[in-house]
């Protein structure tokens, strides 16, 4: 299910108090914004622009039958979703033909909820092109030791992946000591991680919004603190607020983590759909990954997520061959990029990403094919009508050849 957010209206304190706690359990939702008054709430509506208008109509049904009216009328991209503890069937009726998408009854189940949120995207998505919409995929790339490339690859990824007009990409730059994603973009932003967290009580979409700073690829940056300091820049459970708001806008989220394997870290992973795990063919970094993962296989969920991504294949200084390097690790291959040194470090010095800088070079072909593995067509037909194009291409040859 994609996450909606979701605005919220109930002038009875109590009852305002156990829906938000209801709310704020699902992942699924973001709680934009909570209003005590019907008069406000279509202002704060109209600011916010949320996916789901809930309105508890008990404190005064006409006001808040006006409101459903008023919200259907003018903002059509936001569905009025009643709740009432009156099961009288003329206010329900006046409530669904004034523009209510759905009546819930009070105290309001959870699965109650969750059904009519179901209906309302369903509905959505029919009368829309939303529907053929994927939902966003946060991808978390972690390497096995420094100097494997990770923020390379995060950062040429993210942009790769912004060149589908149907993306919207943005990367978190996760080592918060030594993060460079903002050198690799050639960027200065005037928000990082650290001004998110500060306003963590008042986060919102359009704050969260302002803090990220555009590439010219098309991709949004959330960068490392400017400031090295003791404290933490951000905790788990706010990284998790963080990655569920910008879920709601966002259809892919590249995060680039430390390689300490903090509990952020962990919890990035958690919150993704995909951990690729960067390597080399090299004893340390083979070693390392054995190691981490009898980390992962401890935490549920985790190991059926990590994809292991070998870079720098065809570097002469590495003496074990791929076959050996299965052996030792006795997981497969999900991917292979090829080394490419300078054209890498030219497009790190520049501050280019490779698809401007080197448009041609195999290391760019080769996360070109990675973002495709990543983010297939998003229904058949687009899938049957590029299938030719991959067979004539061969988009797939690096893949291929880590499977012999």
């Amino acid at each position: 299910m994609k996450v909606v957010r979701l605005a919220l209206v109930d002038p009875k304190d109590s009852s305002r108090a156990s829906l938000k706690n209801l709310l704020l359990g699902i992942d699924a939702v973001w709680l934009e914004a909570e209003c005590s008054s019907y008069d406000y709430f279509f202002d704060v509506v109209t600011q916010t622009q949320p996916d789901i208008a809930l309105i508890a109509i008990d404190s005064d049904p006409t006001k808040g039958l006006d409101l459903i009216s008023q919200i259907s009328a003018n903002l059509p991209g936001c569905a009025a979703l009643v709740i009432s503890g009156s099961q009288e069937g003329s206010l329900i009726l006046r409530a669904m033909r004034n523009g209510a998408r759905e009546y819930l009854s009070l105290p309001l189940r959870l699965e109650d909820f969750l059904s009519a949120l179901d209906r309302i995207q369903q509905t959505t998505h029919s009368r829309t092109d939303e529907g053929r919409v994927k939902s966003a995929q946060v991808v978390t790339l972690a390497g096995v030791c420094g100097g494997v490339g990770c923020t390379a690859i995060a950062v040429n990824l993210a942009c790769m992946l912004a060149q589908n007009q149907r993306n919207n990409v943005a990367i978190i730059d996760l080592n918060l000591s030594l993060g460079d994603a903002d050198v690799w973009l050639d960027v200065i932003p005037d928000y990082t991680i650290q001004d998110v967290a500060d306003n963590i009580s008042r986060l919102d979409y359009a704050l969260l919004k302002r803090s990220l700073t555009k590439h010219s690829s098309g991709a949004y940056l959330l960068p490392r603190p400017v400031q090295m300091d003791e404290r933490p820049a951000i905790s788990p459970d706010e990284l998790r607020r963080v990655i569920s708001l910008l879920k709601a806008t966002f259809t892919h989220l590249i995060l680039d983590t430390s390689k300490s394997f903090s509990p952020l870290d962990i919890a990035a992973m958690e919150c993704s759909d995909n951990v690729l795990l960067i390597t080399q063919l090299d004893l340390p970094c083979l070693r390392n990954v054995v190691r981490l993962m009898q980390f992962f296989d401890q935490r549920p969920g985790l190991p059926e997520k990590v994809k292991i991504v070998v870079n720098r294949m065809g570097l002469q200084d590495a003496n074990i061959s791929l076959n050996k390097a299965l052996e030792t690790i006795g997981r497969e291959i999900y991917f292979q990029l090829p080394n490419d040194y300078v054209s890498m470090v030219e497009s790190r010095n520049n501050g280019v990403p490779l698809l401007t800088h080197a448009p041609k070079s195999r290391i760019t072909k080769a996360i070109e094919n990675l973002a495709q593995l990543l983010d297939p067509p998003v229904d058949d037909d687009e899938k049957k009508s590029s299938e030719p194009a991959k067979a004539k291409k061969g988009l797939f040859s690096f893949l291929s050849s880590a499977s012999r």
